[in-house]
């Protein structure tokens, strides 16, 4: 029971370390905070259920998808990449309209985006189950898994970081006026950086769904994201080991 215990506290750390990395890229650099974020982790949660489970269950409790996910599985590990990259695209897609915003407007432009999704996800019963669960999700997702992929996430984080990308959302973290006087396309950069954070959120949303086995919409809302937030603003926001000490 203790190994049980254990276990299961070392997996939901691991996957929490995944997204705070994630909020890292974004918040971290930009400056900006975001409260949307646990809407892509819910996104990529989702589409990584409706690739993995049986196609009898989904049948059952998500009729409505597209006849290809109905009839087919994927294995757990591509379809974690490609719940990554699901939120990554609504990611760009929403924030094309959000970055354009500076300060206290785009953090509540993310949050927005969040509570927007929220509503969709729960009211979309025949993709979602919507206030029910979505039951029969592989459990898959182990202390190694975990590891592995907050390896990733930290080595996609140090090189996002240290890159051109990395040095010009930074510029416009410290001086707006500064950054776009020296060619810097604050709108751009900040549209890319929440790209890539959105993804390996996302890819976290996939984690957690195969660490539950069970998708509930209720799960992805206010409290995940103060408690990730907050393991971020302890740590120091500015900082990709702080994060993970926080």
């Amino acid at each position: 029971i203790n190994d049980k215990i254990i276990s299961r506290s070392l997996n939901e750390a691991l996957i929490r370390l995944v997204v705070v990395i994630g909020l890292f890229i974004f918040i971290g650099n930009s400056g900006i905070i975001s409260f949307g974020h646990i809407g892509f982790m819910m996104i990529g949660a989702y589409a990584t259920a409706w690739q993995t489970m049986d196609p009898m269950t989904k049948d059952i409790f998500v009729p409505g998808l597209p006849s290809y996910l109905l009839k087919n599985s994927h294995h757990w590990l591509v379809a974690t990449v490609i719940g990554g990259i699901t939120s990554a695209v609504v990611a760009f897609i929403s924030g094309i309209a959000i970055m354009r915003l500076s300060g206290i407007a785009a953090s509540i432009g993310t949050f927005a985006v969040m509570m927007a999704f929220y509503s969709l996800y729960m009211n979309w019963t025949t993709w979602t189950a919507g206030q029910s669960s979505l039951v029969g999700i592989p459990v898959t997702t182990t202390p190694w898994v975990g590891l592995f992929f907050s390896i990733a996430s930290l080595i996609g984080a140090f090189i996002y970081s240290s890159s051109r990308l990395g040095a010009a959302i930074r510029a416009t973290r410290e001086d707006e006026i500064a950054a776009k006087a020296a060619g810097v396309n604050m709108t751009l950069q900040r549209v890319i950086s929440f790209t890539v954070s959105a993804f390996f959120v996302g890819m976290a949303g996939g984690l957690y769904a195969h660490f539950l086995g069970i998708l509930t919409v209720d799960t992805f809302h206010l409290p995940l994201t103060f408690i990730t937030l907050s393991m971020l603003v302890v740590g120091g926001m500015q900082s990709l080991s702080g994060a993970v000490i926080g």
